[in-house]
């Protein structure tokens, strides 16, 4: 079978798992999967399918920036998604865990995106001048694999294994604020369950932006102005079960608060 076909089956599949909120097997296992290549065209094709359906993109995500995080599911390098507008949340809202399959929630920052940036070779300073905003965020890990049975391959394939995302209040401009040494924390419950530094993300949230925009850019699919970047995790994530309340803190930002009920409609 040509490999044209393969993807279209793995797109298919992937497809059909978020649909119907289904898990299935290890993409590696059931169909092949073996090269990164292989699985961003995977993911460009189900996301081709969910845009001619009538979902936004609204951002991307940066998943596997935290070398703990990289440590959980066994990878060594980054990758990336698409955020969609169906799936944002915002502060206070009580979000459905029956929208997902098996939730994690991350704590991270994010940027908002001032004006487009479209050279693969763009030095930091230039990105930094093309980010409007940062804010304090938690962004919903979720994937399709069955019981997060993941390698580099199959979260790549399923869209970095993007969920939902929330973005906080009080925006605070890059210049203002040392993303690099911000200690965050996440709290379940009153507890402390997460924790880490913007140096846990690539040295800096900054970087692994560098990295999104430089590649996206270099595959002719530039970041935009106004869309949204989901930087990567500082610290652990952690599986989120409905009746569990979540507050993030990251120093400099107001803090994030988010509920999740099962059925909730707000």
């Amino acid at each position: 079978m040509a490999m044209t076909d393969k993807i279209s089956q793995m797109a298919d599949a992937l497809y059909r798992a978020r649909t119907d909120l289904v898990q299935i097997p290890p993409l590696r296992d059931s169909h092949g999967l073996a090269t990164v290549e292989d699985a961003y065209a995977v993911q460009e094709a189900t996301n081709a399918r969910w845009i001619k359906e009538g979902r936004r993109l609204v951002g991307r995500k940066i998943g596997l920036t935290s070398k703990v995080v990289q440590q959980q599911i066994g990878v060594d390098q980054p990758d990336s998604g698409m955020l969609w507008d169906d799936y944002a949340f915002t502060e206070g809202e009580v979000v459905d865990t029956g929208r997902f399959m098996q939730p994690k929630a991350e704590l991270e920052v994010a940027f908002v995106m001032e004006r487009a940036v479209d050279d693969p070779n763009v030095p930091m300073a230039e990105l930094v001048r093309s980010i409007a905003y940062a804010v304090p965020a938690l962004e919903i890990v979720d994937t399709a694999i069955a019981d997060w049975d993941i390698r580099l391959v199959d979260t790549v394939a399923d869209n970095a294994s993007g969920g939902g995302f929330l973005l906080g209040l009080g925006a605070r401009k890059v210049t203002d604020i040392d993303l690099r040494l911000a200690g965050g924390i996440l709290s379940c419950n009153g507890s402390l369950v997460s924790s880490g530094v913007g140096a846990d993300c690539m040295g800096n949230p900054l970087n692994a932006t560098l990295w999104l925009a430089r590649n996206m850019a270099a595959l002719g699919r530039p970041l935009g102005e106004g869309e949204i970047v989901m930087s990567g995790a500082l610290g652990p994530m952690v599986p989120v079960k409905s009746g569990e309340v979540y507050v993030a803190e990251i120093a400099g930002f107001s803090p994030v608060q988010v509920a999740f009920e099962d059925g909730a409609t707000s």
